[in-house]
This record gives C-alpha cells, sequence and structure tokens, in this order.
C-alpha cells in the first residue's frame, strides 16, 4: 500500500491562531485566557471518531488495489526467478521473449502503484482536510472556554516542544471535544484486529 506521510501542521497552527487572535478582539471584555495548551494535531486527527472511520473505510477501500499490486509483483519475482533458473536452457529468441515480459510487467506495476499512491494521497488529503478544518472550531472554543492564551501544536517539526507540563497537554481532551461535537460514534474495531494506526498527510489550510 502506498507509504503515509508525516503530518505538518504549521498551515493549521497558522490559521488556529489567527482565530484565537481574532476571538480575543471580540471578546475585549471577558477576560484574557493565560493558559498555554499543548497538543498533538496529527493524534488528534486521527484519534477521534470521526478520523478513525474515514482512515478505516479509506484503507478497505484501497484493500482490493492492494492486493492487485501484491500478486503483480509475485508473478514478477516468480517469471524473474524461472528466467534465473532456465535462462542457459533456453533459446535466445526465448529468453528475449520472457525478458521483455517481464519488464512490460515491472513497467504496469511502477504505473500502478504510482497511480494508487496518488488516489491513495488525495482522498488522504481530503479527510485531514474535512477533520482538519472542523477541529480549528473546537480547538478555538476549547480555548476560549477553558482560559487558554495560546495552543501549541507538538506534532509538527516547524515547533518542536522540548518539554510540557503533563497537565498542559490536552491532546486527550480536544479529541473528547471534537467527538462530543461531531457526535460520530465510535467505529466498531475489527476482531483480531492489529493495524497500526495512519498517519494523515500535510493537512492545508482551510
Amino acid at each position: 500500500m502506498p507509504g503515509k506521510q508525516t503530518l505538518s501542521v504549521s498551515m493549521l497552527v497558522l490559521a488556529l491562531g489567527l482565530s484565537l487572535c481574532l476571538a480575543g478582539s471580540a471578546r475585549a471584555q471577558a477576560p484574557a485566557g493565560t493558559k498555554v495548551g499543548v497538543a498533538s494535531i496529527q493524534d488528534i486527527i486521527v484519534g477521534t471518531n470521526e478520523g478513525k472511520q474515514a482512515f478505516a473505510d479509506l484503507e478497505q477501500k484501497f484493500s482490493p488495489k492492494k492486493v492487485e499490486l501484491e500478486n503483480l509483483n509475485n508473478e514478477i519475482v516468480r517469471l524473474t526467478a524461472d528466467l534465473q533458473k532456465t535462462g542457459d536452457k533456453l533459446s535466445d529468441e526465448e529468453r528475449a521473449n520472457r525478458v521483455r515480459t517481464i519488464d512490460t510487467k515491472k513497467k504496469t506495476l511502477q504505473r500502478n502503484v504510482d497511480d494508487a499512491q496518488a488516489e491513495y494521497q488525495q482522498a488522504e488529503q481530503e479527510i485531514v482536510n474535512r477533520v482538519g478544518t472542523k477541529l480549528l472550531d473546537v480547538i478555538k472554543k476549547y480555548g476560549e472556554n477553558n482560559g487558554y492564551a495560546t495552543i501549541l501544536d507538538s506534532s509538527t517539526a516547524q515547533n518542536p516542544i522540548l518539554w510540557a507540563e503533563p497537565n498542559a497537554i490536552i491532546t486527550k481532551q480536544l479529541i473528547d471535544a471534537y467527538n462530543a461535537q461531531s457526535n460520530v460514534a465510535a467505529p466498531a474495531k475489527p476482531a483480531g484486529s492489529t493495524a497500526p494506526r495512519p498517519t494523515p498527510a500535510t493537512p492545508k489550510r482551510p
């Protein structure tokens, strides 16, 4: 299956900062927040019920394509092994034909992998953008209601968090707040499932 990209949320955080500043101006009569919170936007997106369900659906959608690519790759491996084993017993023409067949299948595999990768990443990006856009409102509301002046993202390399007081880490609270607002039920976990949690692609600015 196509590889996953590490989440980078600089644009999302920039949009969040702008939202909090605007909110502060609009609430000129209210006490300003003083607390600083730390949260992993990446973990929130894939940890919400909506995110879990969306990524599970994505994996299920691409499962047949994954099997198709694996089967083609296995066929290439088998044909290559057969050629290496019997190549010295074949005529020049037959050997050349088999080499062309293998090369053609390799090119087909690479093209199909590239197409699947692009399609997967586009679908993944749509999930991240959809959840990320809603998440901005949740973070803004949570920050306003709980006295936060700033909420930093610990999952982006542009803003590394070297240390944070455990009470300042609010990833779980924001996941719960998102779930409460979305009213999306937790997806059922398949029996015996041990698949790793997906890492979403880079979110784009809403």
